[in-house]
């Protein structure tokens, strides 16, 4: 069946996408990420395996990036690249006009697994998310409970955002975020570092500040993760801004609701605002932090709640033994 007409913004994603595919130093590049242990790579491990020099490397995996067929992420002081299957598919989609429905769906059905679409191309993610994670959590969890934590998880994002254009791939990496925050609550995996948990009540603004900084004062010797009581639809931008001008980017990270996996893996809890909704278990530290919320505020309020977060940030380093 023909699909409607493509609106300009349709169009443009498509070419930038073909346009990217166009070299085949990139499509070598995105079957080396797909072959790579984990399904990610970095950029030191792609230059390793392909006669090329790392800045060479790094300007193709941006052109990807930036067409939105690589997503990426930071581990300590790697950032790691991984391939995006949706943008894939939907390109495909359109170069065929046979484009599948992978933005029209049905809304869930609360509190049960099943995700009713319009369509399986969401279906196709998800169970390539279960593959995914199925594998890394070998030995830890069943392929049953990654399959239920997948599902839950899309679920849970579909209630909570209005933007649904890569509601499947953010489930998977919030999926994997709750699995491994699960294993390392129940022993089935090691902390090798303190975690730290920030919530605030829409994850857009103080709780990602204070990550971010944490993980950057840190240094590799604290993780930090965060959440919201009751997420917002986006990061504000004020805050991204702020972030690039300390060299910080927060372009990957999305607002994420609370769970009780998050805080039973957390070592220290730190909640900014939120209420009474954060769970409370014994032998973990809680910290309430009153600060201004920087919700609608300009750059400059939001660069002022930085500096105070940035202040308590370097406060509970010190009280956890990071200098």
């Amino acid at each position: 069946m023909i699909g409607a007409p493509l609106s300009v913004e349709q169009a443009e994603a498509t070419a930038r996408v073909l346009k990217a595919l166009a070299d085949p130093v990139r499509i070598r590049l995105m079957s080396l990420i797909a072959a790579h242990a984990e399904g990610q790579a970095c950029v030191y491990d792609l230059s390793e395996a392909f006669d090329l020099s790392q800045p060479t490397v790094s300007h193709h995996l941006k052109v990807l990036f930036n067409a939105g067929l690589v997503m990426r992420h930071k581990e300590g002081a790697w950032v790691y690249y991984r391939i995006n299957p949706q943008a894939l598919e939907e390109a495909a989609a359109t170069v065929t006009a046979n484009r599948p429905s992978a933005t029209h769906f049905a809304a869930p059905a609360v509190g049960t697994r099943q995700v009713s679409l319009v369509g399986d191309s969401v279906e196709r993610v998800l169970q390539r998310g279960v593959d995914e994670l199925s594998f890394q959590f070998a030995g830890s969890f069943g392929r049953e409970l990654v399959d239920s934590y997948v599902h839950e998880s899309y679920q849970t994002l579909y209630r909570c955002s209005h933007v649904k254009t890569h509601l499947p791939v953010l489930a998977m990496r919030f999926a994997g975020e709750r699995l491994k925050a699960l294993a390392q609550s129940t022993g089935r995996i090691a902390k090798p570092v303190p975690e730290v948990l920030f919530v605030c009540t829409q994850n857009a603004g103080r709780s990602q500040l204070a990550a971010a900084l944490l993980a950057l004062w840190g240094k590799g010797r604290v993780h930090a993760r965060s959440a919201g009581s009751a997420p917002g639809e986006s990061i504000n931008p004020a805050v991204i801004a702020l972030m690039t001008e300390r060299g910080l980017d927060l372009e990957q990270e999305f607002p994420k609701p609370l769970t009780d996996d998050v805080v039973r893996a957390a070592d220290v809890v730190v909640t900014m605002g939120c209420g009474d909704t954060c769970p409370v278990y014994p032998g973990k530290r809680y910290l309430d932090w009153d600060l201004p919320d920087p919700d609608q505020q300009p750059i400059e309020v939001v660069r002022e709640v930085a500096d105070l977060i940035e202040h308590r940030v370097r406060q509970l380093l010190a009280d956890l033994g990071i200098d």
